[in-house]
């Protein structure tokens, strides 16, 4: 120990370690009967431990004083008895800056003292109503290490912020980052000369630490908060995966959730794991205002995170991937359930709808593979759903056939037009508006490659994929009967003569909701919105055969207009809105298509051509 630092103890109410003037206090949970306390690690390679003592314990925390100069340069760790043990609740750790760089050797790892202010300049979370969200999930590595990605940070949180012009453009007004708190991504050796990586990060971690690799700078905290103002600065919010495993205390969830809300300014969490602390975040006065999505909740929970002026909790909306995917493909036996999964909107929490994420297949696999390939993850295949609810449009894999890739681009804009024309939150995995492909892979936790990171495509499929994504985001974004902040309930409440939402067939008002149906047109009326709105007509046929539909009739001096339609190319759609050709009374779907009316003032030539017919 250096002969000028003082030593003295404090009786700790939290773990931790806290800046004092000219010191450092040190508190930490160990278990009693060993001798327990602090080593401090100094820049040139010395050594000094400091005992903890009864004097400085309050219940099971040990605290320890220490002052001092050149106490910020030192790093440390906690021992007990002969272990030695670095601190969870470390606010930086050093041992994992080099991305999967073992060596095949367990890494050592410490807590990092020194710490730098930021200057937020204002910034605060952003509180973006669930039903105004439009949610994107990245992976923070595999988002941009791809030399298609066009970035100079590739796999960093500068790299994500590189890519906010592109966001933007999309209209994302939430990303969602897989988990990006410090962990060491190194597993077992599969041989001598191979390392295995966990590119996902569910697995205990150093949970109050960003991760260091992810950090183009080198400084993760300064990364990290820059990254968060710059979307904050450009209207996105940003949301955080945590994976809890079991032995994952409670409390510290709740301060994991409440420090990176406070210090990072995130604006939500997502929540996996076990015996998540739902009725704790429910009641926290300071998280009422934080998004907090969790895959499902008890009877319980959902009256816990239900009581709140904000609406702050979701959850996911039901089966709505795999029914969706399974009507995608033209099975039976499910459209009472997709109509329910399309209008499904609690008023007391949120609904995430996806079609796909960062496990199972991405969007366009869907569509492409039936069966799962997952040789690379050195698991024999063995691992990985082996039931995915898709369809290959004929052909395993990849193919040069014209017409396999005309039916799977179709089959990826329904997919999308469900994804956006559904009353829930939308989540869009990375890559996926673009169609990107993990080659059949279902669960590439383990890939830190071309198979595992997105590939930005730049061909007529993708781009063609990509602009129908953006037009369906900014058609949902500009009218709010597309994304209401109440549940419809099918009913005329306010005696326009129309139901919020209204199911039609083949004959208007007249749905047909039998086990073989495979087709449904959807009403909704604008009368319902906040601020009045057009009406909409959504007509899902994925059957394989062409049906007709009878549009509804509009109130006088309206008629029906076709605004897109997943068998003709986007700027095809966009000539008919522009030129206002007005919808016949009956209407041919197409097979496996989508198409969106909107209602319109008749044109002058239109009523001229009623008035004639009168």
């Amino acid at each position: 120990m250096k002969s000028d630092w003082k030593i003295s103890f404090f009786k700790p109410d939290t773990p931790g370690t806290f800046p004092i003037p000219n010191g450092i206090q040190f508190a930490a949970e160990l278990c009693q009967g060993e001798e327990c306390g602090v080593i401090l690690y100094g820049p040139d390679g010395k050594e000094w431990k400091i005992p903890f003592s009864s004097e400085g314990k309050s219940g099971a925390l040990y605290g320890v004083q220490i002052e001092g100069d050149g106490l910020l340069k030192c790093q440390y760790n906690f021992y007990q008895g002969n272990r030695i043990l670095t601190d969870p609740y470390a606010k930086a750790v050093s041992g994992f800056e080099d991305w999967g760089n073992s060596k095949g050797k367990p890494r050592i790892s410490r807590g990092i003292l020194d710490s730098e202010s930021f200057d937020w300049e204002g910034d605060v979370p952003l509180g973006i109503p669930y039903e105004d969200t439009i949610l994107y999930g990245l992976n923070v590595r595999a988002f941009t290490m791809h030399k298609s990605s066009g970035i100079r940070h590739k796999g960093t949180f500068e790299g994500v912020a590189e890519k906010i012009p592109y966001l933007k453009e999309l209209g994302i007004t939430a990303v969602e980052l897989m988990p990006c708190y410090e962990y060491d991504e190194c597993m077992a050796d599969l041989s001598e000369d191979v390392v295995r990586l966990n590119c996902w990060g569910f697995q205990q971690g150093y949970y109050f630490a960003p991760k260091a690799s992810y950090s183009a700078s080198k400084r993760p905290a300064y990364s990290f908060k820059s990254m968060v103002k710059e979307l904050h600065l450009n209207g996105i919010e940003v949301m955080m995966h945590f994976y809890f495993p079991p032995e994952t205390k409670q409390l510290t969830m709740l301060n994991v959730i409440r420090y990176w809300v406070k210090e990072y300014h995130i604006d939500g969490v997502r929540l996996s794991g076990f015996y998540l602390p739902v009725r704790m975040l429910a009641e926290d006065a300071f998280l009422k205002n934080t998004k907090i999505r969790c895959g499902y909740l008890s009877e319980e929970e959902l009256a816990a995170a239900g009581d709140a002026a904000f609406k702050n909790f979701a959850v996911n909306n039901g089966n709505f991937r795999n029914d969706m995917r399974r009507f995608l493909k033209g099975d039976e036996g499910l459209i009472n359930e997709v109509l329910r999964l399309q209008r499904n909107n609690p008023e007391e929490i949120a609904v995430i709808n996806y079609l796909a994420d960062y496990n199972g297949f991405s969007l366009y696999d869907c569509v492409s593979y039936e069966r799962k390939h997952n040789e690379a993850n050195g698991e024999d295949n063995r691992d990985g759903e082996e039931i995915n609810y898709t369809w290959n449009c004929g052909i395993e894999g990849d193919t040069r056939k014209k017409s396999v890739q005309v039916l799977r681009l179709n089959q990826l804009k329904n997919a999308i037009a469900f994804l956006f024309l559904s009353q829930g939150t939308p989540f869009l995995f990375s890559g996926d508006e673009f169609a990107n492909t993990r080659l059949g892979n279902n669960n590439a936790y383990a890939l830190d490659n071309d198979t595992g990171w997105i590939k930005w495509k730049d061909n007529q499929f993708s781009k063609e994929l990509l602009s129908f994504t953006r037009f369906m985001i900014a058609l949902r974004k500009n009218h709010a009967i597309l994304h209401m902040k109440h549940p419809l309930k099918i009913m005329d409440t306010v005696g326009c003569g129309y139901p919020d939402i209204s199911y039609h067939g083949t004959e208007a008002w007249r749905p047909d909701l039998s086990y073989i149906s495979r087709m449904a047109g959807i009403m909704l009326c604008g009368q319902y919105a906040t601020q009045k709105d057009d009406t909409f007509y959504l007509a899902y046929n994925m059957h394989w055969e062409s049906h007709n539909f009878a549009l509804p009739k509009l109130p006088t001096g309206y008629a029906w207009m076709k605004l897109i339609g997943t068998d003709r190319p986007l700027p095809d759609a966009e000539s008919i809105a522009q030129a206002g050709q007005e919808a016949d009374d009956l209407i041919e779907i197409k097979g496996r298509t989508v198409v969106v009316y909107k209602s319109v003032p008749h044109t002058p030539q239109q009523q001229s051509k009623t008035k004639k017919k009168k």
